[in-house]
């Protein structure tokens, strides 16, 4: 099982600049790959890896991606989000079992669901998805496939709230589980690659009993 310790930035400050918080994780370090090919007919991928930190109301997550094929059609909450260009973070957050997926394509368009597994998930209001903030490098206008040599930026900062209101404070010491994705179900080259390995036969993100652990010190 892979481990991440999660540092905490912006102490004092409720709500950091993005911009700033974008800065402070490019600063942290070449990050963590996500670079795991669990399903032999996914042999292929994009290169990807992000930094990871927190605030005092908010985990910080920036990816890097570099890949060939990009896709952006999605552009309402909750659309099928995982067949553009995407990435994803899973996370469960208490002992209940309930995890939460945040799927987000190239230009920073969200899905976001709970529940205890693929089929019993509940999507989450608008207005919910609105309180996350996101900076995408290739803007916030959909596009269709285009192919090339391409490199983009996604920055993220996802409220405590919105997760758990158990997680409304002070983080030092826990550790939660918690995986990282990158797909693309709909391009002329679709991928699906984890951070930590997941063993199913087939492409599966929605298994909890394979995410990794998140140490915040």
């Amino acid at each position: 099982m892979k481990v991440i310790n999660i540092k905490k930035l912006f102490s004092g400050v409720s709500v950091p600049d993005l911009i700033e918080v974008s800065e402070q994780l490019d600063s942290s370090g070449k990050g963590e790959l996500l670079n795991t090919l669990n399903w032999d007919q996914y042999t292929n991928g994009p290169e990807v890896r992000f930094n990871i930190a927190y605030s005092d109301n908010e985990i910080l997550l920036k990816y890097y991606v570099k890949e060939g094929c990009l896709k952006a059609e999605m552009s309402l909450p909750n659309e099928k989000v995982y067949e553009d260009s995407c990435v994803e973070f899973f996370i469960l957050p208490g002992e209940d079992g309930i995890y939460y997926n945040f799927e987000f394509n190239c230009i920073g368009t969200c899905l976001m669901g709970k529940g205890r597994g693929r089929a019993d998930r509940t999507l989450a209001d608008r207005c919910i998805i609105s309180k996350i903030r996101r900076l995408p490098s290739m803007g916030y206008l959909p596009f269709s496939e285009k192919k090339g040599d391409f490199f983009w930026t996604l920055t993220l900062a996802i409220p405590f709230e919105i997760i758990n209101p158990m997680m409304n404070k002070d983080l030092k010491g826990r550790v939660l589980k918690a995986n990282f994705y990158k797909c693309g179900d709909k391009l002329s080259s679709p991928h699906y690659i984890t951070w930590n390995p997941v063993n199913t036969e087939s492409p599966d993100f929605h298994q909890p009993d394979y995410f990794g652990e998140l140490g915040f010190r």
